[in-house]
């Protein structure tokens, strides 16, 4: 439903929506150097560590983005339904990406890959029906934790070597094993609080209809 409320609801060229794209634009990027890293080209083999700690650093920038251009969006009222639609896509785009290529380099369990894409589709077919029920399901505290561990986890496994002693790729495997388990967590509590909600609804309606 249209916000005829914002006068910036239509606009596409701002700049929370300009960092959404660039963050997009950041994807194959990533891809590339952790594909190079892999790869058996003698050059890469020489600068193999190197590249694996950029794909990591420009992934944490990714995420920055994601940060402020929802904050400057409601800092400044411009949310619009173009943001609104292409940011939770960047995310997801982003985050499976990189999931599944990490999986492909043997840095992730693959039935651990298989559980968080699935859970994003479950999720993201949750807030359709949502929203196609007019419902606004808030996100529950253990969502947003996940969301940080597996935002810090998976470029610690892009670095894949340790520093200063500090074992990089043990701290990473740990946080996507943690942001699983905080996964499923907040989807059994999203569903819940979905299902309270259309039986309310549903009372709702059947009074009116009384």
């Amino acid at each position: 439903m249209a916000n005829i409320t914002n006068p910036n609801y239509l606009e596409i060229d701002n700049l929370p929506n300009r960092l959404t794209v660039f963050r997009v634009l950041l994807i194959p990027v990533v891809i590339a150097l952790l594909h190079y890293a892999d790869s058996d080209i003698q050059s890469a083999l020489d600068n193999k560590s190197l590249l694996g700690w950029i794909a990591g650093w420009i992934f944490a920038l990714a995420s920055i983005t994601d940060f402020f251009d929802g904050y400057i969006a409601r800092k400044r009222n411009i949310v619009t339904a173009f943001g609104s639609f292409i940011d939770p896509i960047a995310d997801k785009f982003l985050t499976v990406s990189c999931l599944i290529m990490l999986q492909s380099l043997g840095r992730i369990p693959a039935i651990i890959v298989i559980f968080l894409v699935l859970r994003e589709m479950y999720m993201t077919s949750l807030r359709l029906l949502a929203a196609n029920e007019g419902l606004k399901v808030p996100v529950n505290q253990m969502g947003k934790w996940k969301t940080a561990t597996q935002m810090v986890g998976i470029p610690l496994l892009m670095a894949n070597e340790d520093w200063m002693h500090i074992p990089i790729a043990l701290i990473g495997i740990s946080l996507i094993y943690i942001a699983s388990i905080l996964s499923l967590w907040s989807a059994i509590h999203y569903t819940y609080n979905m299902i309270q909600k259309l039986k309310i609804k549903r009372k709702k309606s059947a009074q009116v209809n009384l």
